[in-house]
């Protein structure tokens, strides 16, 4: 499908698994990867709510290549390792989104990549001017 726009940010799980940061459809539908609190290699900030914040400006990141930002959300999803970080988690994306309102899910999982990770992200995005 060539009339996809992708976007990568040079993550090194990106070419070794395969995939895109970000993928644009036609139809002004951009779907950004699971997003954790790794930048640079390291994880940025210890707790949930700081690792929450860094791994939605990773997404932001992946959709202001696109020309969109955090107004463009529609819909995220969390998924957090221990039940008792909902509240953090929570506060962070309230005070991120508060103003947007983007459909969202919390999903409650085993285990991330890395065992230090307690947060990870997924976000789409709409371009309401589906001209690229």
């Amino acid at each position: 499908m060539s009339d996809l726009r992708r976007v990568s940010t040079g993550a090194p799980w990106e070419e070794t698994f395969g995939y895109s940061r970000a993928v644009e459809l036609p139809n002004g539908l951009v779907l950004v990867s699971g997003c954790t609190s790794i930048v640079d290699g390291e994880i940025a900030g210890g707790g949930p709510y700081e690792q929450t914040i860094n791994s939605f400006n990773v997404a932001f990141a992946a959709l202001e290549q696109l020309g969109l930002g955090r107004d463009d959300v529609v819909r995220t999803r969390m998924y957090i390792t221990h039940a008792r970080d909902v509240d953090d988690v929570g506060r962070a994306h309230k005070e991120l989104f508060d103003a947007v309102r983007p459909a969202a899910s919390m999903i409650i999982v085993s285990g991330l990549v890395d065992p230090s990770l307690v947060v990870e992200v997924e976000v789409e995005a709409f371009r309401g001017d589906s001209a690229a």
